[in-house]
């Protein structure tokens, strides 16, 4: 291998790295505890995705968001949907002005659920909706 500062580099380097592949390779390391299962998944209700998306639409649009400037399609909302988010900002804008950002933010929560909730997720009139799995 040599003797120059390269050769004793390298000589390290070597010495370490079989030093952790022993210590990895350890029978003494504590056995790994119990594993938790993962969370069955939810079914989650027309009403709910309605309202899930077209308040975080709403909300990015309101804030201005990088991704607020999507068509109705990429952001995954119906035609309907894509109505009451057009209504919630609509309203989100005009609360902005009177009581600021976190009023109109708060008020598109309120809008999205209420409308979802009355039009029973808003997805009738949409080509591409599929109920959830």
């Amino acid at each position: 291998m040599g003797t120059g500062p390269h050769a004793r580099a390298r000589r390290t380097a070597f010495a370490l790295l079989a030093a952790l592949t022993i210590a990895g390779c350890s029978q003494d390391r504590p056995a790994a505890g119990p594993t938790t299962p993962s969370p069955s998944p939810q079914r989650t209700s027309p009403e709910e995705i309605c309202a899930e998306l077209v308040s975080y639409w709403a909300k990015e649009t309101l804030k201005g968001g990088k991704w607020a400037g999507l068509d109705w399609e990429q952001k995954g909302l119906s035609n309907a949907q894509y109505a009451l988010h057009e209504q919630i900002v609509s309203a989100g804008r005009a609360e902005a002005k009177r009581h600021g950002t976190a009023a109109a933010l708060r008020l598109a929560d309120g809008l999205a659920q209420q409308e979802c909730a009355s039009r029973g997720g808003a997805t009738a009139n949409s080509e591409n909706w599929r109920p959830p799995d």
